[in-house]
Parts: C-alpha cells; sequence; structure tokens
C-alpha cells in the first residue's frame, strides 16, 4: 500500500512498521493523518499475519530523535464536544486494540521522546526496548494538559509495571529515563540506538512461540481489592495535598482506573474514552493546551532580525559571586559553558561557589545525576579575582549589587578586557537597562538578562531590550537562554520589566489590606484559594523583604502613586526582619528553612481591630490591580502581546496555570465587569491606585478582549 507518513516494508516475514517517514520536522506526533494511515497500515498487516505472510512486526521511527511525542495538539485543541473526544479516544483505541490482539509477536524500537499516544502504542506492543540514550524519556503526560491518556495507556500501564508505578507516572505525567524504565519493567531491554532493530529482531525470534501479550506483572495491587483500596486512598490524598483540589484531570483518571480495575478491556477503554472527551472540552484542559501553545511559541525567536547569522554563545562568564551569581555560573556550567566566575576576593568566590555546588549535591541526592557528573561539572566552573581568560568568551552576565553608578563603573572597565563580539548582560531586577548601556562604547552588544531566584528553579528569564541594542544580541541571548532550558520572554525596557512590575500592585495591596484590619491569615488563604503557590507574606518572605522594600521605592520613583509603598515594609525591615533567609520575616522559618508559623513581632505592628472581609472581595483586591497594570504594560508597548504577560507571570510567580494566565483569566472573566470593579474601587478605595488604564477601558468600549487587541 502507499503511504505518506508511515513507512511499511515487509522482509524474511517481518513487518517494519515506520513512523516520521517523509517527515521533514524533528518530531514526529499523531496528526489526524497518521493516525488514519495507521489504521489502514494495521488492518492490512492483519491481513497478511492471517495468511502467514507476516509472523512478527517492529515498531519504529524514521525520525533520528524521536520515536513518537505523542498526539497532536492542535488535533486535540480542535474538539468541541464531550461526544467528539470520546469518539476521538475510541479511534485511537481501537488501533490499538487491533496492535495488541495480533497472534504474533510485536516490538516496539524506541529511541528519543515516546510519550502520550506513542507511549500507549508501546503498551500495546509484546515487548518494548529502547536506546540508552539520553534523548530517550518514555511517560504519559497528558495530565499535564488536563487529559487523561486516551488510547488505553491507563488500562495497560499497570499491567505492565504494576499499579503503584502506573499511578507515579500518570498522575504526576512524569517522563522517566531509560535506565528507571528498565527497572520498573517498563521496557524489556535497553540497548544502542545503533542496534535497536537488529536487537529488535532478536526479541522477535525470542517470542516466536510467545504470542500473547507480556503477562503483568506480579502486583498485590491488582489482586488484593483491600491493597488496591488503599492505595487509591493514598494516591487521593497525595493528589489532594499537591494540587489542592484545583485541577479536574488527575482525580477523573483515579475515578476511572480505581472504578475500572476489575473491567475486561472494552468496557474500561469505554471509560477511558468517555473521560478524554469530559476532559478534553473542559475550560481547565483548554487553558493548559493554551499554556502549552505559548511555551511552543517562546521556542522561537520572534524578536527584531538580524541579517547576520546567529548562535547561542558557546563560552561564558560571570561578575559576582553571590547567590544569583554562583546559581548563574551553576546555569552556564550545566549547559557545558566551562564559565568564569569572576569577584573581588576568595570569600566571595567560596559562596558562589557554595551555592552552585549545593544545587549540583541536591541533583546527586535525587539521582538526577551522577557524582562523576557532579565532579566534572562542578569543576568546569573557573573562579578568578582578575579578568585573565574573559577575551575568549562569548558571553558575560553581571550579577553584582544592585546599584547603578557601581554598575556603570563596573561595564566600563569590563569592556576593556573582552573581545569585540562578547555580549554583555546584566542580571539586574529593577534598575533600567537603558542607564546601564550609558557606560558602554558599544551599548549595541549589551541587554538586560533578568533570572529569577532560584536559578536552577525558576523557568522564566525576562531579555530586555533598549533602544541601541542590536538584534543580533537579543536573538543570540535568546538562543542562549533556550539551550539553557529556561522560557525566555523579550521585552522592552521600563520600570519592573514585566514580572515585578505587576507583581507590585498585588504585594502592595495585600499589604494595605493587612493594614485595614484583615487578618493576615485571611489574605495569605483567599491568594491560595486562587491558585497562588504562595500567599503575599510568604512570598515577599522568600524575595527577601529587604530587597522588595528597595525594589518597591525604585518603582514608586518611576510610576508614581499608584505603586506607593505602604511603610509596614520599612517597619519590618528596620527590625531586622529580612524574610526566610534569616529565619523571620512575616512568618518564622526554623534552620532548615520551613515555615513555623506567623511571626508575632510582625504582627503587633498590624491593626488591633480585625475586619472580616469575603474571600472574592480579597482576591479581587489584589488581583484587579494586577491586570490593570498589565494593560498599562500593554499599552506602553513593552510587550507586543497578552500571551508575552501570561508567559512570563506563569513562569514568574508560578500564576495559576488552570488559570490559563492572567489576562486570559481577565478575558473570561469578562472585561467589562472587571473595569467596572476597578472604577468602584478608585471610587470607594483610593482613586490612585485603582486609576482605570486607557488602554483596558479601550478595550472595554469596542468590546474586545485582551487576546484580540
Amino acid at each position: 500500500m502507499e503511504t505518506k507518513n508511515i513507512s511499511l516494508e515487509i522482509k524474511d516475514k517481518v513487518a517494519y512498521i515506520g513512523f516520521g517517514y517523509n517527515n521533514e520536522k524533528s518530531m514526529t506526533t499523531l496528526d489526524e493523518p497518521t493516525l488514519k494511515e495507521a489504521k489502514e497500515l494495521v488492518e492490512n498487516v492483519k491481513g497478511k499475519v492471517k495468511s502467514k505472510e507476516v509472523v512478527g512486526v517492529i515498531f519504529f521511527s524514521h525520525i533520528d530523535s524521536c520515536f513518537i511525542a505523542g498526539a497532536d495538539i492542535n488535533l486535540i485543541s480542535t474538539l468541541k464536544t464531550e461526544s467528539d473526544g470520546a469518539f476521538g479516544a475510541e479511534q485511537g483505541q481501537l488501533i490499538y486494540n487491533d496492535i495488541e490482539d495480533l497472534s504474533v509477536p510485536t516490538v516496539a524500537c524506541v529511541h528519543g521522546p515516546c510519550l502520550g499516544g506513542g507511549m500507549e502504542l508501546a503498551l500495546a506492543c509484546k515487548t518494548i526496548i529502547c536506546s540508552g540514550d539520553k534523548k530517550t524519556i518514555l511517560g504519559l503526560p497528558e495530565v499535564k494538559l488536563g487529559l487523561i491518556p486516551g488510547f488505553g495507556g491507563t488500562y495497560r500501564m499497570p499491567k505492565r509495571v504494576g499499579l503503584p508505578n502506573a499511578l507515579d507516572l500518570i498522575l504526576a505525567g512524569k517522563t522517566i529515563n531509560a535506565k528507571k524504565a528498565k527497572r520498573i519493567g517498563l521496557v524489556d531491554g535497553v540497548y544502542p540506538k545503533e542496534r535497536l532493530i537488529s536487537m529488535g529482531e532478536k526479541w522477535l525470534k525470542k517470542n516466536k512461540k510467545k504470542a500473547s501479550l507480556k503477562e503483568s506483572v506480579t502486583d498485590l495491587a491488582t489482586d488484593n481489592f483491600i491493597t488496591r483500596k488503599i492505595i487509591f486512598q493514598k494516591a487521593r490524598e497525595s493528589v489532594l495535598k499537591l494540587t489542592k483540589g484545583f485541577y479536574q484531570a488527575p482525580l477523573k483518571i483515579l475515578d476511572t482506573m480505581e472504578s475500572g480495575a476489575s473491567k475486561g478491556r472494552a468496557s474500561y477503554l469505554a471509560s477511558e474514552a468517555q473521560a478524554f472527551g469530559e476532559l478534553c472540552v473542559s475550560e481547565q484542559s483548554k487553558n493548559l493546551q493554551h499554556i502549552f501553545f505559548l511555551m511552543e511559541g517562546a521556542k522561537k525567536y520572534n524578536g527584531p532580525k538580524s541579517e547576520k547569522q546567529v548562535s547561542a554563545p558557546a563560552r561564558g562568564a560571570v561578575l559576582g559571586a553571590g547567590t544569583m551569581g554562583g546559581g548563574i555560573a551553576w546555569l552556564m556550567s550545566n549547559s557545558n559553558m566551562y564559565p568564569l566566575l569572576k569577584d573581588i576576593n576568595n570569600d566571595a568566590l567560596e559562596l558562589g561557589l557554595k551555592q552552585s555546588s549545593a544545587i549540583y549535591r541536591n541533583g546527586v541526592k535525587k539521582r538526577k545525576l551522577t557524582f562523576e557528573d557532579f565532579e566534572r561539572k562542578q569543576r568546569s566552573i573557573n573562579p578568578t579575582t582578575s579578568y585573565a581568560g574573559f577575551k575568549n568568551v562569548d558571553l558575560v552576565i553581571e550579577a553584582i549589587v544592585e546599584n547603578l553608578d557601581i554598575k556603570k563603573k563596573v561595564f566600563a572597565d569590563l569592556e576593556n578586557h573582552v573581545s569585540d563580539d562578547c555580549i554583555i548582560a546584566s542580571n539586574t531586577s529593577s534598575l533600567k537597562v537603558t542607564d546601564m548601556a550609558e557606560a558602554f562604547e558599544r551599548p549595541e552588544r549589551f541587554a538586560g538578562l533578568h533570572f529569577f531566584n532560584p536559578v536552577n528553579k525558576m523557568p522564566l528569564v525576562e531579555i530586555v531590550a533598549h533602544d541601541k541594542v542590536a538584534p543580533e544580541t537579543l536573538e543570540a541571548l535568546y538562543k542562549f537562554v533556550l539551550a539553557s532550558k529556561k522560557t525566555p520572554v523579550l521585552c522592552k525596557d521600563g520600570p519592573g520589566f514585566i514580572v515585578n512590575r505587576i507583581l507590585i500592585p498585588y504585594l502592595n495591596e495585600a499589604s494595605y489590606l493587612l493594614m485595614e484590619g484583615v487578618p493576615p491569615q485571611d489574605v495569605e488563604e483567599a491568594c491560595l484559594n486562587f491558585g497562588m503557590p504562595m500567599g503575599p507574606g510568604r512570598l515577599l518572605d522568600e524575595v527577601g523583604l529587604d530587597v522588595a522594600a528597595k525594589v518597591g521605592k525604585i518603582l514608586y520613583d518611576s510610576l508614581g502613586e499608584r505603586v506607593r509603598p505602604i511603610d509596614l515594609s520599612d517597619k519590618i525591615t528596620e527590625l531586622g526582619f529580612l524574610g526566610k533567609k534569616n529565619g523571620k520575616g512575616f512568618f518564622l522559618y526554623d534552620e532548615k528553612g520551613k515555615e513555623t508559623g506567623p511571626n508575632p513581632e510582625v504582627m503587633n505592628l498590624l491593626p488591633k481591630k480585625k475586619i472580616h472581609m469575603d474571600e472574592v472581595e480579597i482576591q479581587k483586591r489584589v488581583f484587579l490591580p494586577m491586570i490593570n497594570e498589565a494593560s498599562m504594560i500593554l499599552d506602553e508597548g513593552l510587550v507586543s502581546s497578552a500571551a508575552e504577560v501570561d508567559l512570563a507571570l506563569i513562569f514568574g510567580i508560578g500564576f495559576p496555570p488552570f488559570r490559563g494566565g492572567l489576562l486570559r483569566y481577565a478575558d473570561s472573566e469578562g472585561l467589562e465587569r472587571i473595569a467596572k470593579t476597578i472604577q468602584e474601587y478608585a471610587d470607594n478605595v483610593d482613586a490612585k491606585r485603582y486609576a482605570l488604564s486607557d488602554y483596558l477601558k479601550n478595550l472595554v468600549e469596542q468590546k474586545k478582549k485582551f487576546y484580540e487587541a
């Protein structure tokens, strides 16, 4: 038969089915044409098995770096009704059932990502083998899109790896490497990628007489009703603790798997398809799919273009060996950039090296890297108190004290010690990049590169442009951030850039509520119940109350009365409470950094008379100013779209992903309603803090949304 997306070759009575045939993309996905072709091809092979023309089947990929990355999200996003979703899942299930039911040995030869629908296809085979390459990852990540695996994944995974392992993989959407996959029984063998097909042929011969699906692992959870019930109960408790009940998909997955534990295949898969249909059209899944598309969009540089060929910097250096400098040095070393780490004395350098070492040691502890890898990467950081070697680097990131005059002096000196092609970036969080650029003879090579603390955990990096920056500088920095496995967002220079600019009204308003007499716990819980990862008090403690106060004053000087900080922060810092870093802030912390309760001395600074405020009212008071400020950022052209604002806030402060982002949330709530409430607060709370932006006002008048502007 003629094929376009999947090849079929029969040699010595073995059918070789190859995905990604004639595919110029780097990833293989299961789009509608591919699934249709797979259905016809499997039916063809079934006939040849019946006529004894085929005695074994090998599945593989023509794409060198990918087996199958899953179903095409664009296809899922087109599903409009529950019945459409359920029908789509059923069609995929029928194809995989036919693969599972083939009366001959079948082997999936996996190299590269084997995820979602690709993993489910592999599970339908009698044998799964994979390459030991670091590119090879396996898993069912559908839950991250608010979905349940819909092609039989929740049915077949427990049969292969046991219920506890299956729940661990499916509920968190975990991906695992070849070594762990072999350890838990997900794959039967791990081989060099060059030998995968030949080893697949050996497995066919080995299993020639064994045409039935691999028997279930010995699993008390499957065989014993009471044990199974306990496991599901514990899993449900764990999910609720982790997600606080905000996410529908993991609970739906648990319900489907538990209720179907004693069902036959047909009945179980019908339940799985129905659950997929319900989830795929839910608002939550649509929001999570929206974030997926934002992330995919962020992988492509869309800033000003240069005629020059631009690549990511290969060698790096960091100026300043504090917490941030050590974290950035870790990032560079982890990306094989062999960084230089410079500071003024050895004591400072030791602090930076301790920071990078602590990150690597934690990776060893969690078995994410070997001790040998840790030693090799840590040794690749070269500490120095001089500029020796700086002529050989492509990128220098400054992470010194947040003082404009000091930074300018350092930059003027630095420029004499680097090559003409070297890019220089500042990790400033609040100072104007335009002002810093004045220190350079060649400002076109300079830009802001704002990392968030801790560098190893926070995925966002703001790339900040100024009027004189060259397009190739921005593009090179963008590629550096992507190569470092971070999410870049490009913005123009402005007070606080994106995240801090929008965060300040949120933190300010929380403080004003406290001084109005709203109990701190009520403010914290209202924000947590909205979906924020931590309340504003905890967030201030994490950032550092001294740092937050300093940034707040800088933004107040630039933005004026609408972000006027309350004097509570000054009073707290005057008492020496800096937050988590010295164990005392809004909350108290033990030696391990664990919160132990509110700080009574801070509570004494608040009004004795407490007032009750409705939780929804608290949420409106703190989140509506963020929406208003974000609209001003768009009006000023600091970013080009609402998508960039949402991406920055999701990855910068953990704005609840299930809401799709701040501005997508605003669109769903209704801008007219939001603008009306902001105006009411301007009339009744504070005219300056709640002054309605012209941009938002115009959107309402034009009956447009942020994502339509």
